[in-house]
């Protein structure tokens, strides 16, 4: 009794299949993720004491990133790259970084540094509430 086996062609298109949702996944934007990132008032992000001084820190399940260029100056950005809408990694060295594809943003104002980003992150209202950033989208 012989073992079925799949076709060259079946192993290919399956793996490309696989390949393309996970890139999908990782890199795009729905109409679902934008309607979960609409704003409904400020968001409550935790202890600012978080976000260190010349740093900052990424709200991966808020997709938000903060970050603190001087001592007491918190800035909110959106965290989806405007090149391909995957989720910044991290602030390093005063940038902003999403490795994707190499995008780097400032951490003052969400400009693009490095490309291929076309476009700033859009910046949001941040402010601290009983030490507690408090992040207003939209």
């Amino acid at each position: 009794m012989t073992e079925p086996t799949a076709s060259r062609r079946t192993v290919l298109c399956c793996a490309a299949v696989a390949l393309a949702g996970a890139a999908a996944a990782g890199c795009s934007s729905s109409k679902q993720d934008d309607a979960k990132s609409a704003s409904t008032g400020p968001v409550d992000l935790g202890p600012a004491a978080d976000v260190p001084v010349g740093g900052g820190k990424v709200y991966r399940e808020q997709a938000v990133v903060v970050t603190q260029p001087a001592a007491g100056e918190y800035k909110a950005f959106s965290a989806k790259c405007t090149h391909a809408g995957c989720l910044v990694n991290g602030v390093v060295k005063d940038q902003i970084q999403c490795l994707c594809h190499g995008s780097r943003f400032g951490i003052s104002d969400g400009a693009v540094q490095d490309g291929p980003a076309p476009e700033p992150l859009p910046a949001y209202q941040v402010a601290v509430q009983n030490g507690n950033l408090q992040v207003t989208k939209g």
